[in-house]
């Protein structure tokens, strides 16, 4: 093929490297990179510890700026080896290196900024790419769909939820009175939020035997309140799972058809270093979306 026997640039070669997950050295270029991520995040996590702090402190710190060097060195690798660096400094994954990367340098200026370097959990995201479990963000992404789509019935619900809790807390205010606790209306309010959802802390407690009764009534409830969102939700779940079920084997058959006329295409992670689109076939020579040319 002609992208395969033309000769990469050093900028293609790094391309390759940085952004690509299936050839070797972009597979161990992304592993190695989740090591660092989750050493300067037990780093962070073992410097919140006195003891270790103080017998550890400068070994810590020396090997956070370590990994923060490397991570600064990676960024602007990210930057310059794309046609367009802005498109990456904006998007999701570039505004995350970016808030990953500073935080050790802002202890300049802010103490005790270090400890967001936790950021750079969100950078496990990666791991996704790397392992080829993309397919498994349909499950998230179908439990987000159904609770935005039911989030009108929650709404409404959370706030029948609302006005129980301030009529309960008024009768309980005026059935328990201050000495019992129940010093006021918005604190008998707090009493009945925390009851009725089965937290229960304890602070307050009714004495007589009428505001002991009414709160066996608000306990019961509270089973019933935690079953509604859920049956809500499941059940636009349900109508979601049915329709990414249709969409599959619409997918399948149409995969089925494209491997019977073209065999030969495969799809893989390369990603094209002018508008990162991804999943290009093993054959293409150019972006299917802007055209430029894949190496």
């Amino acid at each position: 093929m002609a992208h395969q026997n033309k000769q990469l640039t050093w900028k293609e070669k790094l391309h390759e490297i940085i952004y690509e997950a299936d050839t070797p050295a972009g597979k161990a270029f992304d592993l190695i990179l989740l090591v660092f991520i989750l050493a300067s995040i037990a780093l962070v996590m073992l410097e919140s510890v006195n003891e270790i702090d103080k017998q550890y402190h400068d070994l810590i710190n020396i090997a956070e700026w370590v990994i923060t060097i490397l991570f600064s060195i990676e960024y602007i690798a990210r930057i310059i080896t794309v046609e367009k660096p802005l498109k990456y400094i904006f998007s999701f994954y570039g505004i995350i290196d970016l808030l990953s990367t500073i935080p050790k340098y802002l202890t300049f200026v802010f103490g005790g900024a270090h400890a967001l370097v936790t950021l750079r959990a969100l950078r496990l995201l990666r791991v996704f790419r790397i392992l080829k479990l993309a397919r498994y963000l349909g499950a998230s992404n179908q439990l987000k769909d159904s609770i935005i789509a039911s989030r009108v019935k929650i709404l409404v619900f959370l706030f029948a939820v609302l006005v129980s809790s301030v009529i309960f807390g008024s009768i309980m205010y005026l059935v328990e009175g201050e000495e019992n606790g129940f010093t006021n209306i918005p604190k008998s309010v707090y009493w009945c939020i925390v009851t009725l959802t089965t937290v229960g802390f304890g602070d307050i407690a009714p004495q007589t035997p009428l505001g002991q009764f009414i709160t066996s009534i608000i306990m019961i409830l509270g089973y019933g309140i935690i079953a509604v969102p859920t049956g809500i939700v499941s059940a636009e779940y349900v109508k979601s799972s049915n329709k990414e079920k249709d969409k599959k084997r619409i997918k399948e058959l149409k995969k089925e058809i494209i491997s019977e006329v073209y065999p030969q295409v495969q799809l893989n992670t390369q990603v094209c270093s002018k508008c990162h689109a991804e999943n290009h076939s093993d054959d293409a020579d150019f972006c299917r979306k802007c055209g430029n040319g894949l190496h």
